[in-house]
């Protein structure tokens, strides 16, 4: 499985089926909500590749390009690793940030 398939199942999972458990191989994975009570965003502490990552639901009252998707009413899910944003999924495509 590469980074990018990983991501995109996480994303399916947790946002789009709204699962409360995401499998990755052989591994699941709790989805959880932010604790901030008005926004309650869907977030998931994942293993992949020996990474430790978190893919977080945008929040859409931030004043982003992702964040003006997530109100169009797209399905968009930052990942970060180690605290530093390394992709983003919206409306099923991939866009990695940093070096490609």
């Amino acid at each position: 499985m590469t980074f990018d398939e990983a991501i995109l199942a996480v994303y399916y999972q947790a946002l789009v089926d709204n699962l409360k458990i995401v499998t990755l191989g052989d591994e699941t994975f709790s989805v959880r909500t932010t604790a901030k009570q008005k926004q309650k965003l869907k977030q998931v502490d994942f293993r992949f590749a020996g990474r430790e990552l978190r893919g977080l639901e945008q929040n859409p009252r931030t004043k982003s390009r992702w964040a003006k998707l997530a109100r169009d009413g797209q399905k968009v899910m930052q990942f970060l690793d180690g605290g530093t944003y390394r992709a983003v999924v919206a409306g099923g495509s991939v866009y990695l940030y940093g070096k490609k």
